[in-house]
């Protein structure tokens, strides 16, 4: 093998140690409140868009009750605009107006 390729191929090691991986940015995604849309149906919501625990489901629904808004959880943009729209898919299917926003975390 001559010098001038085996130094190609360690300058080219040399260059992949130095790249630096960065963690993606998370995003919240939150349900809002609003007279119209059920209990149960945000319980549901949160059971199967969020993969919440019924209890846990209950506590969050019962916080944006009282409070206006509910952190429904936390994941990458992709991941957290894909949850913003089943929801917002499921509640129209559902004749609700339950909404889904998101905001970096």
């Amino acid at each position: 093998m001559s010098e001038e390729y085996k130094s190609g191929i360690e300058e080219g090691i040399e260059l992949e140690s130095k790249r630096k991986v960065s963690t993606p940015s998370l995003f919240k995604v939150f349900l809002l409140n609003d007279d119209y849309t059920t209990m149960d149906f945000v319980v549901l919501i949160l059971e199967n868009v969020f993969h919440q625990p019924p209890v846990e489901a209950t506590r969050i629904m019962l916080h944006v009750h009282k409070n206006g808004k509910g952190l429904a959880g936390i994941y990458t943009r992709e991941i957290a605009e894909t949850k913003v729209s089943e929801v917002h898919e499921m509640s129209q299917k559902n004749n609700f107006p339950l909404k889904c926003t998101m905001e970096e975390a």
